[in-house]
């Protein structure tokens, strides 16, 4: 529900736009208050969940963000529909890492991969069913169907929380970091704001500079203070385990790449390829078909080969499919482009499922909430970086070729998907990095010759 929201309204912003008499660029304050307000509030849901309960926090945020939902499709105006977006994005900022927390504590270290593949299904789909869902209803319904929808999903997922789910809540929780929260807050809200503007091409370059470079600073002085005191709400030093290190440094690229294939692809077919959105987003579909058709083989996979060599080479392919997107014209036969999309679900599903594993492998259970916390803002921050270096590099081409006015040819998306195969490169050479057993708790693989638990 919470994946899927952020992914369809970008295709509703003209239709919310003529219903508020509104210009579209000033709708898509709706889109930068929600991802700010996941950015600031992200961090301390590790330590909501350890101190209220992961049960009572989790139905909370499912209440939250439906009812959110319902003020989103009842706004009248731009200022209610933002405010509504904020008091969304809190319960989303809520409902997903404390998720992912109960799954991960409720769940063997030998059971985490099968897990982990039923937990990712939902992003790796929204990815792309998005934009083809928002193209659906906004062609043949109102905008206000994309959030009036959440209404029977949320009461359907709160029945199971209170049906299911049991109390996590940790007796001797830490004491709240305000000093941490406010730091990465501010430093995380102004960065993933300034990133969302470059994203949506903002006109006004030097405003998205100043945003981005004081959110760097600010979140530079977040992760000074965090190595200074006791309980940090964010715990870096959850670096020094090489796995959950690896998979934040390589999954961060994996995320880079991945998290540029919608915008890219979206802009090339319908730009370069003249393509409708529909269309558009009907042809992404297959990417999605690959990534649930994967999940039978993920398993056995990083049993079989371990996470070392699964994730380089598996980060390798990933590489040589963007790669591939640079050689697609309009000429290029139908058959072939949903071959290659197929092909790239594919491989993203078990590097998306793999990196999730790993990251969790070698965390105690007692720090688990600390990691949860640090690698959702993490994941968040790249999906975020990724749009607006998808857009930096399609501008930065453009001008090369000496094009104006936000019109892009086939040549500038060439340049943009061999710039995200170089980070697909360099994921795959982090990845190589890890020890042949890394994370043999988990996957059962004990090295070079291949052996492994049943």
């Amino acid at each position: 529900m919470e994946l899927l929201d952020g992914t369809v309204i970008a295709t509703a912003l003209p239709q919310i736009a003529r219903s508020f008499g509104e210009n579209a660029a000033d709708i898509g304050v709706g889109i930068s208050a929600y991802l700010v307000t996941l950015a600031v509030f992200i961090p301390i849901s590790g330590w909501t969940a350890d101190r209220i309960g992961s049960r009572t926090v989790f139905a909370a945020a499912i209440v939250v963000f439906t009812l959110a939902s319902a003020l989103c499709g009842m706004s009248g105006t731009l200022p209610e529909f933002t405010l509504a977006r904020i008091l969304q994005g809190i319960g989303g900022a809520m409902m997903v890492p404390v998720g992912r927390l109960v799954v991960f504590r409720s769940t063997e270290k030998r059971d985490l991969i099968r897990a982990n593949a039923l937990l990712t299904t939902p992003g790796l789909v929204a990815l792309v069913v998005g934009p083809a869902l928002g193209g659906l209803i906004t062609t043949y319904a109102s905008w206000r169907w994309i959030f009036f929808l959440n209404l029977p999903l949320g009461i359907a997922g709160l029945a199971l929380v209170l049906l299911f789910m049991e109390d996590g809540r940790v007796e001797l929780a830490p004491r709240f970091d305000p000093a941490g929260f406010v730091l990465s807050g501010v430093g995380l809200g102004l960065l993933m704001f300034g990133l969302d503007l470059v994203g949506r091409g903002d006109p006004n370059a030097l405003r998205s500079a100043v945003l981005i470079v004081s959110g760097i600073a600010v979140a530079a002085l977040s992760v000074r203070h965090a190595r200074r005191v006791k309980h940090p709400l964010l715990d870096f030093s959850l670096l020094r385990i090489p796995t959950f290190a690896s998979s934040v440094w390589g999954g961060t690229c994996v995320r880079l790449v991945i998290g540029t294939t919608p915008f890219l692809w979206g802009l090339l077919f319908q730009v370069g390829f003249a393509m409708s959105a529909l269309g558009a987003g009907l042809l992404l579909l297959t990417c999605a078909i690959g990534d649930v058709g994967s999940r039978p083989f993920t398993t056995r996979a990083v049993r079989r080969f371990g996470f070392r060599a699964v994730l380089t080479r598996d980060a390798l392919l990933l590489a040589a499919g963007i790669l591939g997107c640079a050689f697609l014209s309009p000429r290029t036969p139908l058959v072939a482009t949903v071959a290659l999309l197929l092909f790239i679900g594919v491989v993203r599903s078990l590097a998306f499922t793999a990196i999730n594993t790993l990251a969790y492998a070698d965390v105690p259970s007692e720090r688990m909430s600390a990691a949860t916390s640090l690698a959702s803002t993490l994941q968040q921050l790249s999906f975020g970086i990724s749009v607006a270096f998808a857009a930096i590099v399609l501008h930065v081409a453009a001008r090369i070729h000496h094009e104006q006015g936000g019109v892009y040819g086939i040549a500038d998306f060439r340049i943009a998907f061999c710039a995200v195969a170089v980070i697909g490169l360099a994921a795959a050479y982090n990845f190589a990095k890890l020890a042949p057993d890394a994370g043999h708790v988990v996957s059962g693989h004990h090295g070079r010759g291949g052996r492994y638990a049943k």
